[in-house]
C-alpha cells in the first residue's frame, strides 16, 4: 500500500467532510449578502450593489515543525501569506489586507522578528496591507518553542469581474503556472517519509542527485500568484482559476467546475521537481502523490482553446512561463 497520508496523521477525507458539517451549521442561518455560500477558495460577501468583498484564512500547517527543527522561520511569513491571498485571487479578488495570528508557548520576540518581517515583505510584494493582528503566548498549550500560524486576507472585486466557473464548459483548456516546490501543505506526509527514519539531523544533508540541502528544499517559500492571477483575470477570458494546495491537482480544480464536468490532467508532460521524487522514492504510491501535493504547479487557470494564446500571451509579458496541462472533459 505504501505511504499515505491518512497514515501519516492527515485525512482529507475527513477534512471534507467537516466542510460538508460547515455548510449544513451556516445554512441555518442564511444571510442574503453573502455569495456563493461555502466551499470556495474564499468566502464572498456583497458589500453594496456589484461590490464584493472576499475572504479567506489559512495557516502553513507541520511545515513549521521542518523550520523549527532547522532553526529558520525566515520564509514561513510569505507561506503564511501566499496561503491566504493565492486562495483570495482565484475569483478575481484584488487583495486589500491581511491580519496574523501568532500562537506560542513562549514569545521570544528575536526569534519571531524574520517571520513578520517575512509577512510584510510578502504583503508588499501582494500588493495589500498587513492591517493588524493578534499574538498569543499561552504556556501549557504550546511547548515553550512551539508555536503555530493562521492568517487572514480580505479582496475585492467587481461581481460583472468576477471569475467564478460558471462558464466552463468540456474542451477547454488547463494552464498550470509552476510551483517554487511542495509550498505548505502535505507536510505531516513528508516528515514520515523523509524524516521519520533517518531523523531531523537528515535535514541538514544534501540528498544525492540535488544541489541544496533538504532544509532547503522542503522550506522553499510559497510562490505569490497574486500579480499573475489578477494579469490573467484582467484579460477577461479565464473561465476558472485554482490554488492547487492539499488534494493536488484533480481536486482542487474541480472546486470551481460545474455540473457536468471533469477534469483530464496530463500528468508527466512537465517536471515534477526533484523534492517530488525524493518522497516518492520513501514509498508514496503515484495515486497518493497526485492527491496530496501540487507535483510543480501551484496555480490553474481555465480558458476557451480559441483563447488560449491570449492568455499565454499575457501572462508570458510578465516572465510567467504558463504550461498547457489538461482539459474539461
Amino acid at each position: 500500500m505504501g505511504l499515505t497520508y491518512d497514515a501519516s496523521g492527515v485525512s482529507i477525507d475527513r477534512g471534507n467532510l467537516f466542510v460538508q458539517k460547515i455548510k449544513a451549521i451556516t445554512g441555518q442561518a442564511p444571510n442574503p449578502n453573502v455569495v456563493g455560500g461555502i466551499g470556495g477558495f474564499s468566502g464572498l460577501y456583497r458589500l453594496d450593489g456589484e461590490t464584493l468583498l472576499a475572504a479567506c484564512c489559512d495557516g502553513v500547517g507541520t511545515k513549521i515543525e521542518i523550520a523549527r527543527s532547522c532553526g529558520h522561520l525566515e520564509f514561513l511569513g510569505q507561506d503564511l501569506v501566499a496561503m491566504s491571498v493565492n486562495d483570495l485571487v482565484t475569483c478575481g479578488a484584488r487583495p486589500l489586507f491581511f491580519l496574523d495570528y501568532i500562537a506560542c508557548g513562549r514569545l521570544d520576540v528575536e526569534r519571531f522578528e524574520p517571520i513578520l518581517n517575512s509577512i510584510q515583505s510578502a504583503c508588499v510584494e501582494s500588493g495589500c496591507a498587513l492591517l493588524g493582528g493578534e499574538t498569543a503566548e499561552m504556556p501549557g498549550v504550546y511547548p515553550p518553542d512551539g508555536f503555530d500560524l493562521a492568517g487572514f486576507a480580505v479582496g475585492v472585486v467587481r461581481e460583472s469581474a468576477l471569475v467564478d466557473g460558471k462558464s466552463i464548459r468540456p474542451k477547454d483548456l488547463v494552464v498550470g503556472l509552476a510551483s517554487s516546490g511542495l509550498h505548505s501543505n502535505g507536510f505531516s506526509l513528508v516528515r514520515k517519509a523523509l524524516l521519520e527514519v533517518e531523523g531531523s539531523e537528515s535535514l541538514l544533508s544534501t540528498p544525492a542527485g540535488c544541489e541544496e540541502p533538504l532544509w532547503k528544499m522542503l522550506l522553499a517559500p510559497t510562490r505569490l500568484y497574486v500579480r499573475a492571477a489578477l494579469q490573467g483575470a484582467s484579460t477577461g477570458v479565464v473561465k476558472g482559476m485554482a490554488h492547487i494546495t492539499g488534494g493536488g491537482l484533480e481536486e482542487n480544480v474541480s472546486r470551481v467546475l460545474p455540473p457536468g464536468c471533469r477534469l483530464r490532467i496530463d500528468y508527466g508532460t512537465w517536471s515534477y521537481g526533484k523534492v517530488f521524487s525524493l518522497i516518492q522514492e520513501k514509498g508514496v504510491p503515484e495515486e497518493e502523490m497526485r492527491r496530496v501535493f501540487n507535483l510543480g504547479i501551484g496555480y490553474v487557470f481555465i480558458v476557451s482553446p480559441g483563447d488560449l494564446e491570449q492568455l499565454l500571451a499575457s501572462l508570458e509579458t510578465i516572465g510567467e512561463s504558463p504550461l498547457l496541462i489538461g482539459e474539461i472533459e
